[in-house]
This record gives C-alpha cells, sequence and structure tokens, in this order.
C-alpha cells in the first residue's frame, strides 16, 4: 500500500511539474473564412485568419497544410510570444473550380492544441468565355 501511495505522489508531482512549465496556445478568432459567390476567372481570392498566443510559451507554427493544390496558405516562420498576434494568409484559385467548395488548411502547432483546421468555402461561379 504505502509503494501505492509513493507512486501516485510521484506521477502527481511529475503531472504538476510539467502543468507549472506552461504551454503555446492559438486562439484563431475564425476559423472559416466564406468567399461568398466568385467569379471563376476573377483571379485568385485571399483572407486572412488573425490567432493570438494565448498561452505562457512561445507559439510555433510548424506548418500548414492545405487540402488541395489550389489552396496556398503563408504562415509565420517566427515564433510567437505570448500575448502577441500572427496571421495566417490564405490565397483560393477558382479558375477551372465551379461550384460550391469548401477546402481546410491543417495548421500544426507546438501549443495546446496539436492541430487546428482552418476552412475557405464558397461558391465559384462560371466565368465568359
Amino acid at each position: 500500500m504505502k509503494k501505492i501511495f509513493i507512486l501516485a505522489t510521484f506521477i502527481l508531482l511529475a503531472f504538476a511539474t510539467q502543468a507549472a512549465k506552461g504551454y503555446a496556445e492559438a486562439s484563431f478568432e475564425k476559423k472559416e473564412h466564406d468567399f461568398g459567390y466568385i467569379n471563376e476567372t476573377a483571379g485568385p481570392v485571399k483572407c486572412e485568419f488573425k490567432f493570438t498566443n494565448t498561452g505562457n510559451k512561445p507559439l510555433l507554427i510548424i506548418d500548414a497544410v492545405p487540402s488541395c493544390g489550389c489552396t496556398r496558405p503563408e504562415y509565420p516562420k517566427r515564433p510567437i510570444a505570448p500575448g502577441d498576434t500572427g496571421i495566417i494568409k490564405v490565397e483560393y484559385q477558382p479558375l477551372g473550380r465551379t461550384g460550391a467548395f469548401k477546402k481546410d488548411i491543417r495548421v500544426n502547432t507546438n501549443g495546446k492544441e496539436k492541430k487546428v483546421i482552418l476552412y475557405i468555402i464558397g461558391v465559384t461561379i462560371p466565368g465568359k468565355k
């Protein structure tokens, strides 16, 4: 019984020490952007996803991976200090892609939430030929 108590105490201390070290956390203002109706031939459309590091350790955006080649994200390469903000810029190329769309960008971080998924949605209407 005494061994179990000592082991439990050791485990609790290990978790408490880890918790005291802190963490980074990306808190996004929004996780979805609706482009509405866009013209296929009008060229690429762009949006931004703003976030704040609400943790107490520097936040690293490891990468941002789009679900297809029609979507191109740009993300900060430098660490985001606690309390600071960052922006992930996303460009969508509608040419040749008519109809409704929903694309995702998987953002991998060192934060409390390791993977955040952002979405862009809209409807591409055919351009004049």
